[in-house]
């Protein structure tokens, strides 16, 4: 599973891949994710919602059409009330 930092990720349009994204080093000490939610651009397929694992976030992702992008975004709310929401653009290609 990549955990998504500054490179784009690709995906083809028949792969149903898992994706993250790592809120670990934004988190204060003793504070934990309490929601995610996960938005997607139309065109591609949120799969399986997501899986909260610490300070990582996971989802999978299906569907989108070749040479397209897609804006994927997930906001998080803590226990102690913080909000962040982070996003990146994927590409679809067909492989």
């Amino acid at each position: 599973m990549p955990l998504l930092q500054q490179q784009i990720p690709v995906k083809s349009p028949d792969a149903v891949l898992d994706y993250a994204f790592d809120f670990s080093a934004w988190l204060a000490t003793n504070e934990t994710i309490s929601s995610a939610t996960i938005t997607v651009t139309t065109g591609i397929t949120l799969a399986q919602g997501a899986s909260i694992n610490g300070g990582v976030v996971t989802f999978w992702l299906s569907g989108g059409s070749a040479f397209n992008s897609y804006l994927i975004s997930c906001e998080v709310v803590t226990n102690q009330g913080r909000t962040d929401s982070r996003s990146f653009t994927l590409q679809c290609q067909q492989r």
